[in-house]
């Protein structure tokens, strides 16, 4: 397949040939008999009985004659191949305006709000990974566009559930069925306490997205605090049946940051295992030096990652199809990574997903430059 470059240089140098190549057939042809014309319009070639039966033409006339036939041969040829090139330039350009106004036009469609109608790729190799790049683009707008609509049914679902219980509640005391005691007002409040969880968790996807997080950083040790966010989840994963291993970190490991951040980024990534692996698995929480950096590593034995998820799961909204059916547990509704993630590079670090497929668990590491 030729580039692109080299088939715009051909095509330029093709119009510039069949121009010149149209010029020089008329001047060969044309001017020969443009001569003889005017030779026998002036009274012959010759002396006395030439051609033309008049007085001859001395040699001065025939260089007059044979300048203006060449003249008027070239004015014509160089018109003819004028026209002769721009007819194949516009055929040429045509060629390759072609694909670029479907592209062009792909991309107006997209810009609708319309992400069905992918544009066809044309032979061209430069042209064709443009083509191949809107197209792609297209379908990740697509998937951003359901995962929107997706979003707008969790967000509902999330908010339905504790507004039925309050609402019950409410309506329970106005009509005295309830009495508003220790027990009815400690179940409103963790309903309360749920709402302001789910608008935090929002808040703070948006601020991550947009680069907004505030940081309070300082000296801290990633293994002791990785350890204790850890821990602080053992009863909800003893509940589920799942094991959890936290070894004795070797070390300390200095990182200047925000610690509820990073424990934020722990306690999700623990859940996040937690919610993966069914009853009778293993969450394993270690940490270890790597390099210039503090890693922290959440390995599980749950559900697993196919290889095209590993960087999907960090998108915002995007749940794993089929992960709540093989885990036995509702997985979430696709907030906690990315916000993990976004906190994660606040701090110049990242957080990184591995997998030895579906089936064979997931390993999500932490990872923040030290300090020292």
């Amino acid at each position: 397949m030729n580039r692109l470059s080299v088939r715009l240089l051909l095509s330029h140098a093709l119009v510039a040939a069949i121009g010149g190549l149209t010029t020089y057939l008329l001047v060969r042809y044309l001017a020969p008999q443009m001569y003889d014309r005017d030779v026998r319009m002036m009274g012959g070639a010759g002396g006395p009985g030439g051609p033309g039966g008049g007085p001859g033409v001395g040699g001065a006339g025939l260089r007059e004659i044979a300048v203006s036939a060449m003249n008027s041969a070239v004015l014509v040829g160089v018109l003819a191949g004028i026209v002769t090139a721009v007819l194949a330039g516009a055929y040429s350009s045509s060629r390759v305006m072609r694909p670029l106004r479907a592209v062009s036009a792909a991309t107006h469609t997209l810009a609708q709000g319309r992400y069905d109608r992918p544009v066809a790729v044309p032979r061209e190799a430069e042209l064709a990974a443009v083509a191949e790049d809107v197209n792609a683009l297209g379908e990740r707008l697509a998937e951003t566009e359901a995962r929107r609509v997706r979003l707008l049914g969790e967000v509902a679902h999330e908010m339905r559930t504790p507004l039925t219980v309050l609402d019950g509640y409410v309506e329970g005391m106005v009509d005295g069925v309830f009495e508003p005691g220790p027990e009815v007002l400690t179940e409103l409040g963790a309903e309360v306490r749920r709402l302001r969880r789910l608008a935090d968790d929002l808040s703070a996807l948006s601020r991550a997205e947009e680069g907004r997080l505030e940081l309070r950083a300082a000296e801290v040790d990633l293994a002791g605090l990785a350890v204790r966010a850890a821990e602080r989840l053992r009863t909800q994963l003893d509940d589920a049946g799942v094991r959890l291993e936290v070894p004795a970190p070797t070390g300390p490991l200095p990182v200047t940051a925000d610690a509820d951040r990073l424990a934020q980024v722990v306690t999700n990534l623990v859940g996040n295992a937690l919610a993966a692996t069914p009853a009778g698995g293993l969450v394993e929480v270690t940490s270890r030096r790597a390099g210039g950096e503090a890693v922290v590593s959440v390995r599980d034995t749950g559900t697993g990652l196919a290889a095209g998820d590993l960087e999907r799961v960090f998108e915002r909204f995007y749940r794993v199809p089929g992960a709540d059916a093989r885990a036995g547990r509702h997985t979430g509704s696709g907030i906690g990574l990315t916000i993990a993630r976004g906190i994660a590079r606040a701090h110049g670090g990242d957080v990184i997903a591995s997998s030895g497929g579906p089936g064979r668990g997931s390993t999500f590491e932490l990872r923040v430059p030290l300090s020292g």
